[in-house]
């Protein structure tokens, strides 16, 4: 190795080692990362900027600016009451419910804002039930990582696998989106034989549920209507967009742009509510891998993967999924999917059809999240929620749960994969 490899991969490693650690905060150590970089001279500012993909980072701040509009006219607190009403106040039914939304609100925002809407929401129904919302939460955090997997927007990963690869929201409803049904009908009977029976809840309480007025959760009905139309509209955009000839990011920031116009709602406050740490840490990891691009790391990583698989892309295909499954599971899937798009990126370079590979990579690191507590930022959050409230979920306890359910769920796409492409 150069001397320039050498400290490219040091500062790479030095950088994940702080992001996992979590004695740094995350989004200072990408960025000090990159940095080192910059004063290594293995990049220039300029070729940090290439490093960033801007299409990741427009689509993520579109979103968030639009969500943070969208939630202030109650939308979603009335889709939870109305849920919980349509299931008669029943602890199982409400479950399934529950479950479901949280899936599909997952795919069609993502599935970190999805859990900040829904999750606190959840605890209020199960505080008037008078159950214990823990086994509510731990089967949303699985439902948002299965139902972040279906699209294009769902989950961070596959915002930045479908940027690199040029993938559309069709080309992953098709695929992960497909794979994703098959995943959540096994999910819901594992949960039916898991904590099915041990839901029982008094009468009185469900008397309680069911007099819940929905309408009173609406805030503004103006800015429902308005929200309800923009979303409607993004949604098709986004499945049309290659005959629109817009970019993913262009339709998430004009719709978020269009939002901050008309739906009354102070700029300064949406504009503050979008999770900047988050953004800024997309860049500085951008930056860090670029660094291993640079200097021809991630090239010899392709080829050594190739080489382990004698170049057949079946093999290639379930490694790079059980291994992003298992990876993902106890660490941050964004670095890890950073680091594996330029090495497929230059697997392609070879002549191979790498499309197996991308939904490959997607299902294992999306759906490994799952395996533990700290396998997805939404795990992290919902979690947090249900601690605040003061129903902890020990790591011990979502891993006997979790993990099993992972496995089942990559298996189930193993078997998808390979009737797909095999």
């Amino acid at each position: 190795m150069s001397l320039q490899q050498i400290i490219a991969v040091a500062i790479f490693l030095i950088t994940m080692a702080a992001i996992i650690s979590d004695k740094i905060h995350n989004t200072v150590a990408a960025i000090s990362g990159a940095v080192l970089l910059i004063l290594t001279h293995i990049l220039t500012i300029d070729e940090c900027v290439d490093a960033v993909d801007i299409e990741t980072i427009g689509i993520l701040v579109g979103m968030m600016l639009l969500v943070a509009v969208v939630k202030n006219s109650g939308i979603f607190e009335y889709i939870a009451i109305k849920a919980a009403k349509l299931a008669k106040g029943r602890p199982w039914p409400i479950m399934v419910t529950f479950v479901i939304i949280t899936a599909v609100l997952s795919g069609l925002l993502d599935n970190v804002t999805t859990v900040l809407l829904v999750g606190p929401m959840t605890l209020a129904i199960t505080n008037i039930l008078r159950v214990n919302p823990v086994p509510y939460i731990i089967t949303q955090i699985m439902a948002s990582n299965i139902g972040g997997t279906a699209t294009l927007i769902g989950d961070p990963p596959n915002i930045m696998i479908g940027s690199a690869a040029k993938l559309s929201f069709v080309d992953f409803i098709l695929n992960t989106g497909f794979a994703v049904v098959f995943v959540i009908i096994a999910s819901l009977i594992c949960f039916r034989f898991i904590y099915g029976n041990s839901l029982t809840v008094e009468d009185k309480n469900i008397k309680e549920v069911m007099k819940l007025d929905e309408s009173k959760a609406i805030k503004s009905k103006k800015l429902l209507i308005q929200s309800v139309i923009i979303l409607l509209v993004v949604a098709l955009c986004f499945v049309f967009h290659d005959q629109l000839k817009m970019q993913s990011a262009t339709i998430a920031l004009a719709a978020a742009c269009l939002m901050l116009i008309i739906g009354g709602q102070d700029p300064e406050d949406i504009i503050l509510s979008v999770e900047w740490p988050t953004i800024l840490f997309f860049v500085g990891l951008f930056i860090v891998v670029g660094g291993l691009e640079k200097v021809g790391v991630i090239t010899v990583l392709a080829n050594a993967l190739l080489s382990v698989t004698g170049g057949n892309i079946t093999m290639t295909m379930l490694l790079i999924l059980w291994i992003s499954a298992v990876v993902s599971s106890f660490l941050d899937n964004i670095p890890f999917v950073a680091t594996l798009i330029p090495m497929i990126m230059t697997i392609q370079s070879h002549g191979v059809d790498v499309t197996p590979l991308w939904w490959a990579l997607s299902l294992g690191a999306c759906l490994g999240g799952n395996g533990t507590l700290v396998g997805a930022s939404a795990n992290v959050v919902l979690s947090g929620i249900s601690k605040n409230a003061g129903y902890p979920i020990s790591f011990g306890k979502y891993f006997k749960i979790g993990f099993p359910m992972m496995i089942l769920s990559v298996f189930i796409c193993s078997i998808f994969l390979l009737i797909r492409f095999a």
